[in-house]
């Protein structure tokens, strides 16, 4: 599929969709690191130090693969954390609006 002006970004659409996942991602790591000292001043035995570690690689894993800026799937991805309530659709003001329609929309789902 031959890729047109009409689906890529502006300099400044992209500065704003790279400015919003950065915020997400802020979010979402910092309520985690808030989730952990949480636990961790909990652990009162074995288990509670084994649930802390598959939590961490879980978190980890989903994380990393999360946040990658990927312009295919951009939609996809806002409408996600979205709907995660890592990302508000203010962090997204100054892209078109029927991108801003199709994330909204997909985020109900």
């Amino acid at each position: 599929m031959l890729e047109t002006s009409k689906n890529k970004f502006s300099v400044m659409e992209e500065t704003i969709a790279k400015q919003a996942l950065h915020k997400a991602y802020e979010r979402e790591t910092s309520a985690l690191i808030a989730h952990v000292r949480d636990r961790s001043n909990a652990i009162a035995e074995l288990e509670d130090l084994w649930y802390l570690h598959d939590l961490l690689s879980t978190k980890r894993y989903e994380i990393d693969g999360k946040y990658v800026y990927n312009f295919s799937t951009f939609v996809f991805d806002c409408a996600t954390l979205v709907k995660e309530k890592w990302l508000y659709l203010d962090d997204l003001q100054g892209l078109k609006p029927e991108m801003l329609s199709k994330i909204s929309a997909l985020a109900r789902m």
